[in-house]
């Protein structure tokens, strides 16, 4: 299962789920803040939310990995 990455480099702005939460495919799991917009960010396979490996605030790189999924 793949991991939910950073589809553009910017700033988290808001972090939509937490640890233990089940998402489906197409759920917004991160919302991220690139010039002035805000660009969700989402899963692309269902699963449980494992890990999340950024903050609200952090600056970000495209493809890194935000949140992980099992």
């Amino acid at each position: 299962m793949p991991d939910v990455e950073a589809h553009i480099t910017g700033t988290v702005w808001k972090i939509e789920v937490a640890v233990g939460d089940e998402v489906s495919e197409g759920d917004t799991v991160v919302i991220l803040e690139s010039m002035k917009m805000e660009m969700p960010v989402e899963a692309e396979d269902g699963g449980v939310v494992k890990e999340i490996r950024c903050e609200e605030g952090q600056a970000v790189s495209e493809g890194d990995t935000l949140v992980v999924l099992e």
